[in-house]
Order: structure tokens, then sequence, then C-alpha cells
């Protein structure tokens, strides 16, 4: 009977439901300062991006019960639930996308990271923004939250990055310290942590003593972009097989590029040696594909069907060992390869 009398209330709320009604600015109207008529835009868009956000966890609870319900019940394949999806002309990925959000909603209320009352005060990218952060920064977040700040996805990315340049363990102390006064922005000292997670401690070593001989931003970006082709070279260098099939020690000669300062180019060769290699695969694939259509068209074709002889004429000897083309205008030079396959 509560069940019943809910449903109904929820019916009567139905028909008279909140209405979102604003004094937008006229566009035409040249007597509005810009930045006057930019606010008041804005204002309204935030509005909208907080209905939509909290609509949006409600769509996301209701689509994982149904998902729910279709395991305990239907065919194991989720069969019922796409059925569902389909006749709300609702996408797979847009589904999983809300139940992902419903997912951080329910973490962060049960967590006590973020009251429920507060949830307003978010726009749907800074919630989403907050359910990536540490535990630390979502703390903070649902704090300001609670007293009423309005949260944008701009507020939590400072936060996250005035948390990590305060707390990453890779960061010498002179870093910190001019972290804690500002005089070195935690928006360029994030990124190099975030690259140097990715590099092994040997690594993160070298980078530290450069920071921390010389702490200001200028050396900062510097190490920043070393950190990044490092990552680079290590991710590309596991990829090629002529490197470890050789048994290249690849520390060793990340090293001796740094030594003699030209780290950037041995990271570009190695990424260029990936693709290359990657490239030979996928031309093999494509070789043998065209190899074994061309097979079945021929048997196809015949007399009464020359045009397509002819199309299958010209297009087989891409599928024969040797396969020639002409590059560069009108035709510089004529490039030829041979695939020659070993068991």
């Amino acid at each position: 009977m509560q069940s019943t009398d809910n449903i109904n209330d929820l019916a009567d709320a139905l028909q008279q439901p909140a209405e979102l009604d604003f004094e937008l600015p006229d566009p035409e109207d040249e007597g509005i300062p810009e930045a006057d008529f930019l606010q008041q835009v804005e204002v309204a868009w935030q509005v909208c991006d907080r209905f939509d956000l909290q609509t949006e966890i409600w769509r996301g609870r209701i689509l994982r019960a149904v998902r729910d319900r279709e395991k305990i019940g239907g065919d194991g394949r989720g069969t019922g639930f796409l059925h569902w999806l389909k006749e709300r002309e609702i996408s797979k990925s847009q589904a999983y996308g809300w139940i992902q959000l419903a997912n951080s909603a329910d973490t962060l209320l049960q967590e006590g990271k973020i009251q429920a009352s507060s949830i307003k005060n978010f726009s749907k990218r800074a919630f989403v923004e907050t359910a990536k952060a540490a535990p630390e920064v979502q703390q903070m977040v649902g704090e300001a939250a609670q007293k009423g700040d309005k949260i944008t996805r701009r507020e939590v990315k400072q936060l996250a990055e005035e948390w990590t340049a305060m707390s990453s363990d890779l960061l010498p102390e002179s870093v910190k310290e001019k972290a804690a006064d500002n005089s070195l922005p935690p928006r360029y000292i994030a990124p190099l942590v975030r690259e140097m997670e990715k590099l092994p401690e040997v690594h993160q070593v070298g980078i530290q003593e450069d920071i921390a001989a010389n702490p200001d931003l200028d050396t900062l970006k510097q190490a920043t972009t070393e950190a990044r082709n490092l990552a680079k070279y290590l991710k590309a260098s596991a990829q090629v097989q002529a490197l470890t099939q050789d048994n290249v020690n690849v520390e060793t000669a990340l090293v001796e590029a740094q030594r003699i300062g030209c780290l950037n180019v041995a990271a570009d060769l190695v990424n260029q040696a990936s693709q290359l290699e990657q490239m030979i695969a996928k031309l093999y694939m494509t070789w043998k594909r065209v190899g074994n259509l061309a097979d079945r068209l021929y048997v196809d074709t015949g007399a009464s069907t020359p045009h397509l002889r002819s199309l299958l004429e010209s297009i087989e000897p891409l599928g024969s060992q040797v396969m020639s083309i002409s590059i560069g205008s009108p035709t510089d030079r004529t490039i030829r390869l041979q695939i020659q396959e070993e068991e």
C-alpha cells in the first residue's frame, strides 16, 4: 500500500514538473557589455548543468536496477536489458556511462565524502572529476560543497594539482616548499609528477636531482619534457622486436643517450621503428587478404565479365610476391617490395 501511495505521489508531482525559466540576454542588444552578457549566459548554463547532473545520477540508478534485475531473472546474456535500452533509444555506452556516474555518486555518498544535499552545488563535469580524484581531494571538495560553494571542474582540478604538488614522494622538499608559497604554480608541477610516475626509479632519481638543484619554472618544464620522452622511449622499446631479438640493453642505451644529450633523437628513432614494424605486420595481413580475394574473384569471372576481369588483372599484381608502386608527382620513383614468408 505504501508503494502504491509513493507511485501516486510521484505521478501527482509529475503533473506539475519543475520548470527552468531564464531571462537570457538579447544577443542583438549591443548595449549589454560583453562581460555582462557572458556572465548571464554562464549562470544559466551552470543551473542547467547541475540540474542535468542530478537527473543523470538517477538515470544511472534506474538503469543499474534494470540491469541487476536482468542478471537475476534473465537469460544470462543481458538480452532483456539491451531490449529495454532499445525501446527507449538509449545506446549501451550511454547507459553504462550513466551507471558509472551513479556508482561514483553512491560511493562518494556512502564514504561520507559528499553529502546528498550538496550535489546540487556541482556541475556535471566537476562531479565526474571529483569521482576520479584522490580521496583527500574528494574530502576537500566535499567540504567546500557542503559550505555552499559552487564547484566547477576548474576548482576540482586546481585542488587536485595542489594536493599532488604537496604530497607526492617524487618531488624534492625544495619544490614542495615553493609549491606551498605558490612561487612554483601547482599546475606546472602536477604534469611532471604524472610523467615521473611512469618511469622506473633509476630514471626518477636523475630528474629529482636536476629539479632539486634548480627548483625554478624553466627546469620544471624541461624536466617534464624529459620525463615524457623517457616514458615514450621505454614504452616504444618494449614493442620493437628488433631490440628484443638482439637482446639490446635498452636501459644502458637510454643512459648513454641522456649523457650525450640526444635523448629526443633516440626516443624518436625507437618510436619510428615501433611504428614501422606495426606497418609491416599490417601490410602482410592486407597483402594476404588481397591475394585471397583475387583468387575468389578469378573463379567467378570469365568471358561474360570482361570489365570485371580487367579490374582483377589490374589489381592482382598487388597480391603477388613482388609489388611495385610509383610515388611522387607524376612518377618520380618506383618502389618495389618483395614479401617472403618463412615458417
